[in-house]
């Protein structure tokens, strides 16, 4: 309930390419959100979606951070992992237009999952260093295997604990970081502060989920009003954070 009155809610405030007048927003959101080009690409990202829904294979899910909404038995099928938490078609297409309008040379994510969305990047920009953190040992060894079944290289893909590998990790720079592995309020606010030590004037953070519960809105919220933060746009699912310095600062709410 709390997810449909937030939707209500960002529906009445939200807007799409003509309410925005910052030159860098409106590029984005006309060349890269609202792009409607079939890119060859795309036909992979549905492959790989597909061979997870007919995967029966059973795997012990460790569930680190806030856990699945929809299930809650330990062992669980690719398939209905796949159905139930695993990213849509629509988003994968979405992540792969903003890698390939970007270009990051290095990108960091938390959360790995069934690697949808890494494949998803990887794609996106094949010539990307990607390092993707995930908490469960059976997921991370099986997304780890189906991403060398579609030929997804440059890839690191890291068992652990995202704290843990975040003081490993944060000593570095990246262009662009993804967040989709602990939709917990305090959590996100910890590995946003770590990771911001990473940052360069043109990296782009992700959040997956800012309207999960009210505790991922106060985050939402207090990332927003981060000094350091000069641009956000929040598409109700993911939202998206920008510390470009020549930019003044800005708010957006944009239908996707």
């Amino acid at each position: 309930m709390y997810q449909v009155i937030q939707y209500i809610k960002f529906l009445l405030k939200s807007t799409n390419q003509h309410g925005v007048h910052s030159p860098f927003v409106y590029n984005l959101v006309t060349t890269c959100f609202y792009d409607t080009s079939k890119h060859n690409s795309y036909n992979l990202i549905s492959n790989y979606k597909a061979s997870l829904l007919k995967n029966k294979t059973k795997i012990k899910v460790t569930d680190l951070g806030a856990g699945s909404q929809k299930m809650k038995t330990q062992e669980r099928d690719i398939a209905n992992i796949a159905k139930n938490a695993g990213t849509t078609n629509k988003r994968a297409k979405l992540i792969y237009r903003i890698t390939n309008y970007f270009k990051p040379q290095n990108i960091l994510e938390l959360g790995t999952s069934l690697g949808i969305t890494t494949h998803a990047m990887h794609l996106g920009n094949p010539k990307a260093n990607i390092t993707s953190v995930e908490g469960c040992p059976e997921t991370a060894l099986f997304s780890k295997q189906q991403l060398n079944k579609f030929k997804a290289e440059n890839i690191a893909l890291v068992n652990g604990n995202f704290k843990t590998e975040i003081e490993k990790l944060n000593s570095k720079q990246y262009d662009l970081i993804f967040f989709d592995g602990n939709h917990q309020k305090e959590a996100t606010l910890q590995y946003f502060e770590a990771l911001l030590e990473s940052t360069t004037n043109d990296s782009v953070f992700i959040f997956d989920d800012i309207y999960w519960s009210e505790g991922m809105t106060e985050a939402w919220e207090i990332i927003k009003n981060h000094p350091k933060v000069t641009v956000t746009i929040d598409t109700f699912f993911w939202g998206f954070v920008f510390f470009r310095k020549e930019q003044v600062k800005e708010h957006f709410t944009i239908r996707i």
